[in-house]
């Protein structure tokens, strides 16, 4: 006989304001227990050492949350110039300590930010939780090994120098998945002279979520349970970046059965014609479809209620 799961069938997401020194799963168990959710998971990892936006999904949205995984992230980071560390960032250990070059001015700083605007290869750092046969590679990196890693393509859409001052860069970083900020850091630093570690990361957008209308961890302490739960937001925020199209009745009961259903060519907002869209039945969110050659069939579907 299965075991029931344990919790209410709490569905939506929480948009959480992680705090410095928590992993993102025990941010996640402790909100799960707070909500007496049955079912949670989170959209990606931040570092212990990272603070800001991190959005959490329970019951049925948790089907949706690979759409914030792929979207773009904008981070605020310190970057502190003339140590580099084990995992580049001030929970590692100095490995190299060089002097910052004499009058470096924001001039020299924007000359060698301007070489990692832009789509680049970047290699995934060894404290990274990218698995290498089987394991992430900070296993492997704790027992002190390297392993093979391959560069992979990232986006950087935005590098902008907020503050220079003493050995201290202030960052704002828009990126796409998969970008570590320590690696960039990293670079960074080496491409100055000097080496560079992150000394603070702070997580100010993710998809559509901002720090706005994050729960700080003041609040996840004072709320109650159900004062907790009226800050969800409902599923479909995860596919906000998605055009939608609304079903008619017939229509809307054959997806939920799992079949492909044929839609007017002018039913997909800003006439799409191909691709993933968010479905509806009027106001309800039904789940997402993939839309081609007029023939939208589901993908991942809302829990229809018996």
């Amino acid at each position: 006989m299965s075991r029931r799961r344990r919790g209410d069938a709490v569905d939506g997401v929480l948009v959480v304001d992680k705090p410095a020194g928590q992993t993102s799963n025990g941010v996640l168990q402790q909100v799960r227990h707070k909500l007496n959710a049955a079912r949670g998971g989170h959209t990606g990892s931040l570092d212990p050492l990272a603070t800001g936006v991190l959005p959490l999904c329970f019951g049925e949205a948790t089907k949706f949350a690979q759409q914030v995984l792929e979207a773009d992230k904008t981070y605020l980071t310190r970057a502190r110039l003339g140590v580099r560390t084990t995992t580049s960032d001030a929970d590692g250990e100095p490995v190299q300590e060089r002097p910052v070059p004499e009058g470096l001015s924001r001039a020299d700083v924007e000359a060698v930010l301007e070489r990692f605007r832009g789509e680049q290869k970047q290699t995934p750092s060894m404290y990274s939780a990218l698995k290498y046969q089987g394991r992430p590679l900070y296993a492997y990196a704790r027992e002190g090994r390297t392993v093979p890693r391959e560069a992979r393509p990232i986006h950087i859409r935005e590098l902008s120098l907020i503050e220079h001052e003493g050995e201290d860069l202030v960052l704002r970083v828009r990126c796409t998945k998969g970008t570590y900020i320590r690696t960039l850091v990293d670079d960074i630093g080496e491409a100055l002279g000097c080496g560079a570690h992150v000394a603070e990361l702070r997580r100010e957008a993710a998809g559509p979520f901002t720090l706005g209308e994050a729960v700080t961890p003041a609040e996840l302490e004072e709320l109650s349970r159900d004062e907790l739960r009226q800050r969800l937001v409902p599923a479909d925020r995860l596919l906000s970046a998605l055009s939608m199209i609304t079903l008619d009745g017939v229509q809307a009961v054959s997806i939920s059965n799992g079949q492909a259903v044929t839609i007017a060519a002018s039913s997909a907002e800003s006439s799409v014609e191909s691709g993933l869209l968010r479905l509806y039945e009027g106001e309800r969110f039904l789940g997402l479809g993939e839309l081609n050659q007029g023939v939208v069939r589901p993908r991942r579907l809302m829990r229809t209620e018996n």
